[in-house]
Order: C-alpha cells, then structure tokens, then sequence
C-alpha cells in the first residue's frame, strides 16, 4: 500500500514528515500551575526547580513517573498561553539535550507516552522552534524508540502496552525512514489487544478507566492510520467497537464511569466525546460476566458488581480490593457508591482499601493486600458468583474466601432487585468456626442528603426519596470522603456493625461447602438483611 502523503525516505529533514495531533482536552488549572512553576499530583503540590529540572527533583516515583511521561503537555496546550507554548518547548528541548538518568525514565510504559505526547503535541510547542531545536528532539525521540522497539514484546502491563506501541507509531510517522519501528508495532498490535480485550473487548484489568483508556488508545492509533491515510489492521477497529460497547456498560446513568478498581467519574461529557470520535454505533455490551463483573437493569436502574477476585500480576497495578463491592444508581442519580481513586500517595493507598467500597469488611481488613510496588500480594483464592430470576425479581449470589485463611470465615452476599428497580434487597452472611467482627459499609454519593430516622436511614436525592433499613446488626451513619470526581467530598456512610451470631444445625452445616472440612467444629453463622427502597412522594 502507498503511503502518498509521505516523501521520499531517502533522506531526513529537520521537521516530522507527519504528524498526529493529539486533541485530548487537558486541565486549564493544571497549566496555569506549571505555568506559574509548580503542579499538582495526588492533592499535592510540587515546585518545579528552576534549573536542571530533569536532573535535580526528588519527587516521588510515582511522581516522577506521571511527569516523566509527559501528559500534562496536554494542559499546557489547553492553557494556550505563548507561555505555556515555550515552556512546553523548553521541557522537552532539555529532556531531549540531556535526559535523567533515573530507570523511572526508562521503563517502557512510561517512555511510550513521552514519545505519543511529544509528537501529539509537537504542533502546538515544537513547529515554530529552531531547525536545531526540532533536530534536537526528533534524534531524541529516534533514539528512544530504538530503546522501545528493543523491549518488544512487552511484559503484561495493561493498557499502557497501547500506550508503548502508540509511541512507537507516532515516531515512525515524524521519520518514515526507520520503518522497522512500524514493523514491530504491526507485529505487535494484535498479540496486544489479544492479551488485553480478549475476543469481547473487555480489559483484562478489570476496571473502567482502564477500559477508558484503552478506548482512548484505539481511538488514537485508528486516528494516526487515519492522518497516514492508510486502512488501519482489522483488529483495530473491530476491537474498538468492542471495547465501546463495554466502555457504555460500565457507565451509569448519569454517563460517567462506575468506579471499580482505580476508576473516577470523569463525567458524561469526557466519556460521550470519546465515545463519539471513536464509532458511530451506540451499542451496550449485554453482559461484562467474562471481565468478572455482573450488571442488572430494571425499570430506570442500574446495579454493577465486582464479582471476581483482582487481576492476575502485570494486569492488576490499578487493582482495589472491592471484591462483591457494588454500585446503585436510578436515572442519573448515584446512590451507593465506591469512593474512587487516587492517582498516587497515601490517597491511592487508602482507595484501594475494602473499607474505601460498598462491602462487608472484617476486623477492618482487606480482602486483598497490596505491596510496595503497587501489585496485589493476596488475593481470594475462590469467588462465586450465580445470576439467575425468581419470577422478575433478579437475584445476584456471591461468595469469596478472602478472610478464610486469617479469620476462617467465608462471606456470602446475595442481592435482589425488583423489576421497578425501586427496591435493591442483600443478605449478607459471614460464616466460621466462630463469630468475627465486621462492618457493611454503603457510600453514598455526595450529591445525596442522608439522614436518620430512628432506625431507618433516609436518602434525599434530587427529586427522590429513598430509605435503607436493616436486620440483625448496628446501623451507626458516619462522615465519610468521596473522591470519584478528583477531589475529595464530604459525604456519608451507612455502616452496620456485627452482632453475635448463632450456631448453625447440622442440617446446615451439611448444605453449606466448607461442612465436610468443619466436621469437628461447631460452625456460626452471622447475618445481615437490608433493604433500599424508593420512597413515592
């Protein structure tokens, strides 16, 4: 296939030969702080020092890793000031001069998106350079790529294994003449979608955002064949279509994003404008069973539910440990939520906590434990999770073994939704060789009003009314934060706290798996019946 657009490759100028223009809208605020010499990452914020900036910051890793990829060029393009276009111009003429010699810079996923944004955005802070500023950085970005193209294939890594091949893409259009870039990512493509959408399109790491993301990515690789006019590989956008009907199931009805395993809302209009440059169907996968999550709907309501165990290892550094966690939302009204995510420091670890879900949470700990580079360390060895109908009435069963191995209990949670979808009904049992102490915790959206009412809790959203009671523990309602929306919100909580619980009969004890293995030991069951209903005014 002919590629006119292109030149003839048998020498190199100073300017690309093509470029993709990445319009992905950034922060204004986060501009005008670099701008002004700081930014912020994780709530927090960080001075830019003044000279030798790739050589002299002590910023944390995570830090350096978010900055070292450059996505807030981004920001500085949606500022728009010829101030942010030159400082924009002078960060990556430096970097390109002399690099740091931190590993952080040179792991793959995060030079990948240092070479996607400096190509994306070298129209806005490059084009009016000098030809020895631009010389500059395109033998630094070849440079790069050759060190890239040398890591192929890429260990799991999620959906920045996109973001790798998508920045050795954009090299191989700004410098055709290398072509063995394009023939690793053409190699490479389809392995990758492979091990990250599978053949339904859902993510392998089992999170929106992460499906967010690998729209994004798709969107842009269809949008770079797009500007090379060349017909993108088949498996670019039958996959893409894939991936947009599930990016649709995992949004509630409000059109942002249900917050599982480090997810924000990011809002209806972030999602609808991907979501309309990508494709033009409006499809919604039927099910997300094969990514480990179910999805009831009824009358105007949606329940989501994380109902496997996190992602295995590469694919799990966005992993929560939300396990049977779930979210309720009627209309475009969040009711239960999970509290969000945190892009790093000690915010990031607390969201990833179980407490951080809606979820039944032991001895206030985790179902899954997390070490020090991010990675899952524990996770429940067993899940279960059983769809099926009574008459209307739609019935989730759950179950994971998370707190056996420390507590020697195994926790069952069933819910009900009513075919209105204006009652959600759970019944949640914890069961051992003796009682344990813990808590259901049901976070609630911060644009709903709680209070209490004897023992009845009331939830005012706007234009309804609804109300949560319980059986068999403690209803306590405390503060609480959200962080769905980027920055942390005062909200509430319904907590319930255990109560002792009773013996099972031995007829129960033979229903249940773990009988035979707790034939000597008199085995208790504790339990929780709730209930959520709408309230007609």
């Amino acid at each position: 296939m002919l590629l006119v657009s292109l030149p003839q490759r048998q020498h190199e100028g100073t300017s690309p030969v093509c470029l993709y223009q990445d319009r992905e809208e950034g922060d204004v605020d986060q501009g005008a702080l670099l701008t002004g010499g700081v930014f912020r990452f994780a709530q927090k914020t960080y001075s830019l020092p003044l000279r030798g900036v790739w050589q002299s910051n002590s910023w944390p890793e995570d830090v350096r890793r978010w900055f070292y990829g450059f996505d807030w060029l981004k920001d500085l393009r949606t500022f728009g000031t010829n101030g942010a276009r030159l400082l924009a111009r002078s960060m990556v003429a430096s970097w390109a001069d002399r690099p740091p010699a931190d590993p952080v810079a040179r792991e793959s996923s995060v030079m990948g998106r240092r070479l996607a944004n400096w190509l994306g955005h070298y129209e806005f802070c490059l084009s009016t350079a000098t030809e020895g500023t631009q010389q500059l950085v395109l033998d630094a970005a070849v440079k790069e790529a050759r060190r890239l193209s040398a890591m192929l294939p890429l260990p799991p890594m999620g959906w920045e294994g996109l973001a790798v091949l998508r920045g050795l893409l954009a090299v191989y259009m700004a410098v055709p003449y290398y072509d063995g870039f394009f023939k690793r990512f053409e190699q490479q493509l389809p392995l990758e979608l492979k091990r990250l959408l599978g053949d339904e399109g859902i993510v392998a790491e089992r999170s929106p955002e992460a499906q967010y993301r690998c729209v994004q990515e798709l969107t842009a690789i269809q949008g770079m064949f797009t500007t090379l006019q060349w017909m993108p590989p088949d498996c670019v956008p039958v996959m893409l279509g894939r991936a947009c009907a599930v990016l649709r199931a995992f949004c509630h009805g409000d059109g942002g994003l249900a917050l599982f395993n480090g997810s924000q809302e990011r809002g209806a209009k972030a999602v609808q404008a991907l979501l309309e440059q990508a494709e033009r169907y409006k499809v919604v996968a039927s099910s997300l069973s094969r990514g480990g999550f179910a999805r009831l709907t009824a009358g105007r309501a949606l329940l989501l539910v994380d109902a496997a165990a996190p992602p295995p290892q590469g694919m799990d550094g966005m992993a929560h440990a939300g396990t049977l966690s779930f979210e309720f939302s009627h209309d475009r009204q969040r009711l239960f939520v999970n509290c969000g995510a945190a892009e790093g420091g000690p915010w990031r670890r607390a969201l990833r906590s179980s407490a951080a879900h809606t979820i039944l949470v032991v001895d206030g700990e985790s179902s899954s434990d997390f070490g020090n580079d991010g990675h899952v360390t524990r996770r429940p060895s067993q899940v279960r999770c059983e769809q099926k109908r009574q008459g209307r009435v739609q019935e989730l069963h759950l179950s994971h073994n998370g707190y056996y191995p420390s507590y020697g209990v195994l926790w069952s949670r069933s819910l009900f939704l009513e075919p209105s979808g204006e009652e959600l009904r759970g019944s949640e049992t914890v069961e051992g060789e003796r009682d344990v102490s813990f808590m259901l915790r049901f976070h609630i959206h911060p644009d709903v009003r709680v209070e209490r009412e004897d023992d009845d809790i009331l939830l005012h959203a706007p234009s309804e009314l609804w109300r949560f009671r319980q059986t068999g523990g403690v209803i306590m309602l405390e503060d609480d934060l959200y962080m769905g929306r980027g920055v942390p919100e005062q909200t509430a909580q319904i907590v319930v706290q255990s109560c002792p619980g009773r013996p099972l009969t031995p007829a129960e004890e033979e229903a249940t798996e773990a009988g035979g293995r707790a034939a000597k030991a008199s085995r208790r069951q504790q339990k929780v019946d709730w209930v959520l209903e709408h309230v007609p005014l």
